[in-house]
């Protein structure tokens, strides 16, 4: 099995503390370029990390679980042998952004498989299990898998180390998720003891929400289409509404309507049959309001003989479902500032959407602000901030009884 590999980065924010020195691993799994984190905390206790990309090919995240979970181990060891870190006895922190039924702090039984995944034999079993007896097959892998979270925890932890206010914890790439400190008291479904816990995570896996059809009222004919149009339909219905791998598709369905109707592109002779519209072009075209940007992002999709008008109206498409998404999201974070009511919130968000839209901050500082205005926030970009912080709680779990974890 061949390893695609991907540029190796350094990282190294600063002032945050943790309580334990020494080396960290992180894996972060959640789409399909995973990254493998070495984090290394000094005598000073200061955060250095090295990052290493990699692609999960399509055969492999439509496949047979138990080869994607050997591909994992497998970059790992890659990881390992480059870094000279084969042979030591290192802890992990596993980012796993898919739905689990997480019943220890490193125990997690995957629900469904979301994005681009779904291979067979996973859903229903213990991931950690299989991704240990994956690791197990390497005899000079000595990895220690001591925890699993999902990104938006972990975005959270690292928002925590970059602003000690951070409290919500929110993705916004490829897909959308939210996890924020909720009150123990309220926890209805509680189970076990809880002393001298006041505040809890709870990760909302709100990509689901309307599933039961309580969105069908707001849904438009583009959104039923981008839906049936998708790998699992009539699933993660929210953030099939904006999200990065959604929101191409759905300004493309709607050009699609408007050069049905004439209205666009109608001196274009020769339309091109395949072409796609993505989250990058929708950021693009909304890098300024300049519209032969956007006729040459045009030109390379085969629409050769586009005029000014036609970029003023994908510029126009572009922002509508920029706002709508953005709305949609800020309602939600909103919600969540009423319902937490501290004084003042943090809100760390990672994400290949927020990071690169050139507005999508703008208008969500904006409709925040009018949504929940008793209630000071702000907006900090945890960058990488999934996988970072699976290596900080892997950090946390090694000065912990591992025993006292367990739900």
């Amino acid at each position: 099995m061949g390893i695609s590999r991907g540029k190796q980065e350094n990282c190294s924010p600063s002032s945050a503390k943790v309580e334990k020195k020494g080396k960290f691993l992180a894996l972060d799994l959640g789409g399909t370029n995973f990254r493998v984190i070495l984090l290394e905390l000094d005598s000073s206790l200061e955060l250095n990390c090295q990052v290493k990309y990699y692609t999960v090919p399509e055969s492999l995240r439509l496949g047979e679980g138990e080869l994607l979970f050997d591909f994992l181990a497998e970059c790992i060891e890659s990881f390992l042998k480059d870094n000279n870190l084969l042979g030591q006895k290192l802890p992990l922190g596993f980012c796993f952004s898919f739905p689990m039924d997480q019943t220890g702090i490193d125990e997690g039984i995957l629900v469904t498989w979301t994005k681009s995944f779904n291979c067979p034999n996973v859903v229903g079993h213990e991931v950690v299990k299989i991704l240990k007896n994956a690791l197990e097959k390497r005899k000079d892998v000595a990895i220690d898998v001591v925890a699993i979270i999902n990104d938006t925890t972990g975005t959270m932890m690292m928002g925590s180390y970059l602003d000690k206010r951070s409290a919500i914890g929110l993705i916004l790439g490829t897909g959308c998720n939210a996890s924020y400190f909720e009150k123990v008291e309220r926890i209805h479904k509680w189970e076990g003891k809880h002393e001298g816990i006041t505040e809890v995570i709870i990760d909302i896996e709100w990509g689901a929400f309307g599933d039961n059809g309580i969105l069908d009222f707001m849904k438009t004919e583009v959104d039923k289409i981008v839906d049936e149009n998708s790998l699992i339909v009539n699933s993660f219905t929210f953030e099939k509404l904006f999200s990065g791998k959604y929101i191409g598709e759905i300004v493309k369905q709607i050009l699609l309507q408007l050069i049905d109707k004439n209205v666009l592109f109608h001196e274009v002779k020769l339309k091109p049959q395949n072409w796609t519209f993505t989250a990058a072009d929708v950021s693009h075209s909304l890098e300024g309001k300049d519209l032969e940007k956007i006729s040459d992002i045009l030109k390379s999709k085969g629409f050769l003989e586009t005029t000014l008008d036609d970029a003023e109206i994908v510029y126009y498409v572009c922002s509508v479902v920029s706002v709508r998404g953005s709305l949609i999201v800020s309602i939600c974070l909103s919600s969540l500032l009423r319902r937490m009511d501290k004084k003042d919130v943090t809100i760390a968000v990672d994400g290949s959407l927020f990071k690169l839209h050139p507005k999508y901050k703008h208008y969500m500082e904006k409709f925040i602000a009018e949504l929940a205005p008793n209630h000071k926030f702000q907006l900090i970009l945890a960058e990488d901030g999934s996988g970072k912080g699976a290596g900080l709680v892997a950090a946390v779990v090694t000065s912990l009884d591992r025993s006292k974890l367990h739900a």
